[in-house]
């Protein structure tokens, strides 16, 4: 599974993880996406699944969650996916749900896909990484047994998570 970066700069480069795993070779920085990426979108309509898994390339946006809004993610051409309800490992938005950083998000989509391996390699990069794992290991063995997103609000349910 290749993994791409496309990073608007605008949080603390000591911090930012995207340019993090670009260091460490685990992902490649890029410009344009192609029609057969999956691209990590927290406004797109439909929700990953682990039967997505024709997809062979995942591309994450990087940039702050404070001005997300003002980023147009719908330009990228490609298959955009949104990731079920996780919580948050880092120390900035530790356990807060849906408030991951960039290597958080490429992570679970692996994890996922199936992709379990490549996924640990990537959060293991970061000394709060075990946070993240730790938090949602049970939520994303589940999430990738998924065959439907109407699954979803049962295991929300089953763990007494309010999505909204």
């Amino acid at each position: 599974m290749k993994v791409n970066l496309i990073i608007y700069r605008q949080d603390d480069p000591r911090k930012c993880t995207a340019l993090k795993l670009i260091r460490f070779k685990l992902a490649n920085q890029i410009k344009k996406t192609s029609p057969h990426c999956l691209i990590l979108n927290p406004f797109a309509k439909k929700m990953l699944l682990s039967t997505d898994t024709y997809i062979k390339s995942i591309t994450a946006i990087d940039c702050s969650w404070n001005k997300i809004a003002r980023v147009h993610i719908k330009k990228f051409i490609g298959i955009h996916r949104k990731l079920p309800p996780l919580f948050a490992g880092n120390p900035i938005n530790y356990s807060k749900l849906n408030k991951l950083t960039t290597a958080e998000a490429i992570t679970a989509a692996l994890f996922i896909l199936g992709y379990y391996e490549i996924g640990k390699k990537i959060i293991s990069k970061f000394n709060w990484g075990h946070s993240f794992i730790e938090l949602n290991h049970n939520l994303l063995d589940d999430y990738s047994k998924l065959k439907s997103v109407e699954e979803i609000d049962k295991i929300l349910n089953d763990y007494g998570i309010n999505k909204n």
